[in-house]
This record gives C-alpha cells, sequence and structure tokens, in this order.
C-alpha cells in the first residue's frame, strides 16, 4: 500500500517501527507507528497531499514519516467488452499515517507525538482519529478522541495481504439486465441477464427461443445492454 497501493519496491519496511533519535533522546523510548484518520468523503488524496506539504513547512518530517491511502487494483469490463484498470480505495473515507510516538515514562503507554496530531488533527478534512473516546470528567461535553495505533498485525494484513490480492474483475452488467446479442448464433436476440461470471468474461442469459425460455451463455463482447 503506496500513495496509490501499487509498489513497495522504493519504500522502506512498513512493519519497521524503529526511530532514529537524536543523542538527547533516550534510546527505545521512540518508535512509529501506524495511526488510522477519518478524512471527509473524497477528500483522501487531498488530505494526504496537504499532509505531505506540511511535513516541510512545519519542519515535522521527523515526526510524520509516511501518509497512505490503501487501495486495490480492479479490472472493469464494460458493455462493449473493453477492459479498464482502476484503483479502487480499500477504506473510503480513511487515510493511514505513521507516526513518532513517544513512551510514558510514568505509564509506560505508547502515546502518539503532540506535535504530529497537531499538525494532522489541524489538516483540512481531517475528522478526526481513530481511537478511544475519553469522557470528560465534568459536564456533558463530549471528550476528546486518543488516537489508538493499528496492531502488528493489523498492519500485516493491510499491507502484505492486499499488496498479493489479484485484481477484481467487474463487469458493467448485472443479474436482471436487459441485453440484445450483437454476433453468433443469437444474433438480435433479447433477453434477461441471469448470472455474470467477470473472471471469465461470460454471463448467463435467459433468450426466447422457440418460445421457450432457455438459458444460454454468452461472452461479454457478444452483448449490449438495451434499456
Amino acid at each position: 500500500m503506496v500513495s496509490e497501493f501499487t509498489d513497495h519496491a522504493d519504500l522502506d519496511d512498513p512493519l519497521d517501527d524503529t526511530v532514529e533519535v537524536s543523542e538527547g533522546e533516550q534510546a527505545g523510548k521512540v518508535k512509529r507507528f501506524w495511526y488510522a484518520v477519518q478524512v471527509a468523503s473524497g477528500c483522501e488524496k487531498k488530505v494526504k497531499s496537504t499532509i505531505e506539504q506540511r511535513l516541510h513547512t512545519l519542519d515535522v518530517a521527523d515526526r510524520i514519516f509516511r501518509i497512505e491511502i490503501p487501495q486495490t487494483p480492479v479490472i472493469k469490463i464494460k458493455k462493449d467488452g473493453s477492459r479498464q484498470t482502476i484503483e479502487e480505495k480499500v477504506f473510503p473515507g480513511y487515510v493511514l499515517v505513521q507516526v513518532r510516538a513517544q513512551q510514558s515514562p510514568e505509564t509506560g503507554e505508547w502515546q502518539i507525538d503532540d506535535e504530529a496530531w497537531q499538525v494532522i488533527k489541524n489538516t483540512p478534512n481531517v475528522i478526526n482519529f481513530v481511537g478511544a473516546e475519553q469522557r470528560r470528567s465534568t459536564g456533558r461535553g463530549r471528550g476528546h478522541v486518543k488516537p489508538m495505533p493499528l496492531s502488528p498485525a493489523e498492519v500485516e494484513r493491510i499491507f502484505r495481504k492486499a499488496q498479493e490480492q489479484e485484481p477484481v474483475h467487474r463487469i458493467d452488467l448485472n443479474s436482471g439486465d436487459k441485453i440484445k446479442v450483437l454476433n453468433g448464433p443469437f444474433k438480435d436476440f433479447e433477453g434477461e441477464v441471469i448470472e455474470v461470471s467477470a473472471e471469465r468474461s461470460k454471463l448467463k442469459a435467459l433468450l426466447s427461443i422457440f418460445g421457450r425460455e432457455t438459458p444460454v451463455e454468452l461472452e461479454v463482447t457478444q452483448v449490449e445492454k438495451v434499456d
């Protein structure tokens, strides 16, 4: 899962949580974790681009390491049989960020870097981090959300499994659609789709043959959708 969830060859290991720290910091007290950030619908790329710009303008590149939009390939088979490969978001409305975290000397818990949290939280179109809501001790107002890092197992599943996933085939025809056969022995016959096999680029349709509804298997390229 890179910016477009395509190639990891030019990136560090996404499961590596080590951080090079300055001499003034204690070794083993700083790590990097992945967090999920909820964003406005359709604004995933805009949020990613804005945070990447802020890494340099606000000098937080040593606190925010990567911003990714999980995507997988989808092969869309159109009504005319042509194929188009597109990238489809795995988690619409969410962006993943790899952020520096520090270990609390009091509790031993890992807490997201406050400066990094402020930069991301105040980015336009960001709604909030995914985490646990902290209740207010007094009053009726809602508390703030404490960002919770993704577990190593979740990161492994997202980066490794989705990367190996075969492209999903989708045909622009569905069960119940009315179609007309364009060529072959059933040319000019009209019928109704009863089954679609995207992987095989085929479909089954009920055609009226000799006055009887007969299921016939056809190539996607053999038919067109009719109103």
